[in-house]
């Protein structure tokens, strides 16, 4: 289901603006979009969005990836600068190999790290190749 589906409101009508999609999005109808990579291999769905609560400006958007029905599956901080908008076909790119998510530094449901943490938050982005 992409983030249009989840519109109820009609936000995202056309407004005749220029861009690759809408300006401004509800963070909730993001929530289930996939992320694919540049190969177009399926590599999960937004789990979260996080927001960090001093610049007001989204971090990361925790994806899962795995699993059967949540058992199994490992969950990323993804820095929000990782990943693109595929206005075509309703959902996120993430520039990323399967190989090299497969060995990124993940988290389960129980055990969310701290995101506030610089330290994390330099190697997160270190891994993903983002500014910090």
């Amino acid at each position: 289901m992409s983030y249009e589906d989840r519109d109820m409101q009609g936000v995202y009508v056309d407004s005749g603006h220029k861009g690759p999609g809408p300006e401004l999005m509800g963070a909730d109808t993001l929530i289930g979009d996939h992320v694919h990579n540049l190969k177009d291999e399926h590599l999960g769905d937004i789990k979260e969005i996080m927001l960090d609560m001093r610049s007001g400006k989204i971090a990361y958007a925790v994806l899962s990836h795995g699993g059967v029905f949540t058992i199994g599956e490992k969950l990323f901080a993804v820095p929000w600068d990782a990943l693109t908008l595929d206005t075509v076909n309703k959902r996120f790119t993430l520039n990323i190999d399967k190989e090299r998510l497969d060995s990124a530094p993940g988290f389960d449901a129980g055990h969310w790290p701290n995101m506030a943490n610089p330290a994390w938050a330099s190697e997160i982005h270190r891994y993903y190749d983002t500014p910090h």
